[in-house]
């Protein structure tokens, strides 16, 4: 009893210091075992009006301000979704300094999407969540989950592809893994922010069917079944409001419709108005005076929107205080889920499983897309063979630069030294530059510390591949885009499907010397390919960051079976992409506010090509080979019939034919044959990842309910399911079907 009292004595002192009154008990926020409502409603009142406005902006470029009279720390944020960006200077973008900030490289999130497995995806999260807790973040600034509209974006790698079903089945399991270490995702970017050449001015014209069945699924399944603790708004504008600060996104939608009970905070730059950042959903206000690259050129955080202006007008009377003790109740819920969490470890950083985690996730993530003659895998093994390895991609870091996933890794394996590590005795791997792209390698004071300066004419490299390659037994183009502006980068966009720095000329004058010709894509978006019929193989390696080269060498050696599948469209020309051959898109920077419709409206990806009957894309979504085979039974299903609030089970067996274990991604499509409004042919509604070996069988099998047959009415508002026939379709990809069964929906 004495040293209870002696504790409770203690910490009333340590209150008393703090500037708090003593009284009859802890107050409750202190209390970790408390509800967390009680919590929250209790550290509310006990804050000063001037302590609740300086909760809910930022006070540098990467934190808020806590009370620290009540004790409640400040909120700190990390750029990810790949990795824990460098530490920064308080009031600026360039990194300062530390040499202790270093992290892990995981793949960009369109090789997590690649492996269709929730499995890795879970892993994905709980690897980086420890090393944003070993770095003491709070809220790691995303995963992205925005919708692949066209492959000019040049943010789609930090996407998860052009379905909404696929992104938000592998969001979830992602949520899940960060946010058990006591770190909060940051959904982003919400929404329709699917182009990045004038994303501060574009307004998106979309219909609301559109709007709920193709860009905001994702969001929803992040929320609802992820429980993400906070979401970023996007730097476009919908229904002529910017969508950091827009009513119907915000409010109507996410807050009310979806229950969402985090905190909204802005993309850096995208608040533009004090009263709608007040009204109309904004929770935490970031990076006000930036593009969201650049420095503001000097302290304004007591300038922001929600700082000395909303302060003022509260003084004066113009505006109450309901919305703002929202706005606080929800940074508080984030600060108690994150900060104050006193159930969280310590993480980690660096560790070899991250390093294993990456490697993982990558090697499942990399897509087959041709393999003629079965070129692939090489036996790195056999003494005396030959191997040329080209292209600057072969050795150029790719973890610095693209805009806000920059890194500053520990360590990044490249292509080339993956190849000659997993050489054999015996083995030459000779290497040549091919092609000059980009030689810098410097972002916000992060560099690459590589020499990729060229002196040779683009005439004199290819001579030299060629004169190579004829003698080599295998040939190794490794090439695709890079993080560079204009490429894959964020604040611009592709200036075309094509490959940059005339790659497609050495790739087809190697092709002439040489039968044994593998592509490796290096990308986070789909390219256009000219020279597809002179290659053997084309492997799609994404960024896959530290792990790269281990990655890629597992791969093309067969150490790793690959069984990734696309996350998105590869079309053949831009013009067979829906979003620029009947919606709307502006490559040219304005200056003035842009309407953009998506005249395309549901009809986005693998839902427009498969309307098609004179274009096929270059690879379908969903596409992926294998260094075995797999084929499939005839579907099952365990009834006819379904009312609406039932299910049928459909089932397929499947078998490895091969001579390799190998992995399988299943997959569900649901077609209605019959409706009231246009539907597309099929909608993926289920996948399974099934790991067989030799002779194998596994039997996969898909409940349907109604979620997975409705459509959005937006007559009514709601999501509707109709009495009718349906098909579920069991396929390898959208364009490789193995099976039909079919089932009804009555009253």
């Amino acid at each position: 009893m004495t040293m209870l009292k002696t504790v409770y004595i203690t910490l009333s002192a340590a209150l008393l210091l703090a500037g708090v009154q003593a009284s009859a008990q802890v107050p409750v926020y202190l209390d970790a075992s408390a509800p967390l409502e009680d919590r929250v409603e209790d550290a509310l009142s006990r804050m000063t009006l001037e302590e609740k406005v300086k909760m809910i902006h930022a006070q540098s470029k990467f934190s808020s301000r806590g009370v620290p009279r009540l004790g409640i720390p400040e909120l700190w944020t990390s750029d990810g979704p790949h990795g824990i960006r460098a530490e920064a200077y308080w009031d600026e973008w360039n990194q300062a300094g530390w040499t202790n900030d270093s992290c892990v490289a995981f793949p960009a999130l369109t090789c997590l999407a690649a492996t269709w497995s929730e499995e890795m995806s879970y892993l994905y999260g709980k690897s980086i969540g420890e090393e944003a807790l070993f770095r003491g973040k709070d809220v790691l600034l995303g995963p992205g989950v925005n919708i692949y509209r066209t492959p000019l974006n040049g943010r789609n790698f930090e996407y998860m592809g052009e379905d909404p079903y696929l992104a938000g089945e592998m969001v979830v399991p992602y949520i899940r893994g960060v946010q058990e270490n006591g770190v909060a995702v940051c959904v982003k970017h919400f929404a329709l922010n699917n182009h990045e050449v004038n994303r501060h001015n574009t307004n998106v014209v979309v219909d609301d069917r559109t709007l709920y069945e193709i860009y905001l699924p994702a969001f929803k399944a992040a929320v609802q079944k992820g429980h993400a603790w906070s979401v970023m708004g996007s730097y476009n504008l919908y229904r002529n409001r910017h969508a950091s600060h827009n009513r119907y996104l915000l409010n109507d939608i996410l807050k009310k419709e979806w229950g969402f009970d985090g905190a909204v905070i802005s993309d850096w730059g995208a608040t533009h108005d004090t009263m709608e950042a007040i009204t109309d959903g904004l929770d935490l206000e970031f990076g006000t005076g930036t593009d969201g690259l650049h420095s503001s050129g000097g302290n304004s955080y007591d300038s922001y929107h929600l700082a000395f202006p909303y302060l003022e007008l509260i003084r004066n009377g113009t505006v109450g205080t309901e919305e703002l003790d929202d706005k606080v109740r929800r940074v508080l819920r984030l600060n108690f889920r994150t900060a104050m969490n006193r159930d969280k470890g310590f993480g980690s950083l660096c560790s070899e499983a991250h390093y294993e985690a990456a490697r993982r996730i990558g090697g499942e993530g990399v897509v087959l897309l041709k393999n003629e003659g079965n070129v692939l895998p090489i036996d790195f093994g056999n003494p005396g063979t030959k191997i040329l390895v080209v292209g600057e991609n072969a050795i150029k870091m790719m973890t610095v630069g693209g805009g806000s996933s920059s890194l500053k890794v520990q360590r990044e394996i490249s292509p080339l030294e993956g190849i000659r590590e997993r050489a054999g005795e015996g083995v030459e791997v000779l290497y040549a530059r091919g092609y000059v792209g980009d030689v810098t390698g410097e972002y916000n004071g992060v560099t690459s510390g590589q020499d990729l300066s060229e002196s040779r004419s683009a005439a004199e490299l290819t001579q030299e591949a060629v004169s190579l390659a004829a003698d080599a037994d295998y040939v190794i183009f490794i090439g695709g885009l890079n993080k560079s502006r204009n490429q894959d980068c964020e604040d611009s966009d592709r200036k075309g499907l094509g490959l940059p720095y005339g790659q497609d000329e050495v790739i087809s004058a190697l092709a002439e010397v040489t039968d044994r010709l593998v592509y490796v894509n290096i990308s986070g978006n789909a390219v256009a390919m000219p020279w597809i019929d002179e290659v053997e193989a084309v492997l799609q390696a994404w960024y896959i960051g530290s792990e790269s080269g281990h990655v890629i060498a597992d791969v093309l050696s067969g150490d790793t079976n690959p069984s990734g599948k696309l996350p998105f469209t590869f079309p053949a020309r831009l013009e067979d992409c829906p979003a620029h051959l009947l919606g709307e898109y502006c490559g040219e920077r304005v200056k003035d506010t842009l309407d953009i419709e998506y005249k395309e409206g549901i009809y986005v990806g693998y839902r427009w090509t498969d309307m098609q009957k004179k274009t096929r894309p270059l690879f379908a979504f969903g596409h992926g080979l294998s260094y075995t085979d797999f084929s499939y039974g005839k579907p099952v299903i365990d009834s006819r019939k379904m009312d609406r609030d039932g299910s049928v089970t459909v089932s397929v067996d499947v078998t490895n034919t091969g001579k390799r274990a190998g992995k399988e991604i299943v997959q569900l499509y649901i077609s209605d044959l019959k409706s009231s409004l246009p539907r597309p042919v099929k909608e993926l509604k289920g996948f399974r990842k099934v790991s067989l070996e030799p002779g194998e069988t596994a039997t996969v099998s898909f409940t349907i309910g109604s979620e997975s047959l409705c459509f959005f009415d937006p007559a009514s508002h709601s999501w509707v399911v109709e009495p009718g026939k349906f098909e579920a379709v069991i396929a390898s990809s959208s364009d490789d079907i193995r099976g039909k069964a079919v089932f009804e929906v009555v009253e």
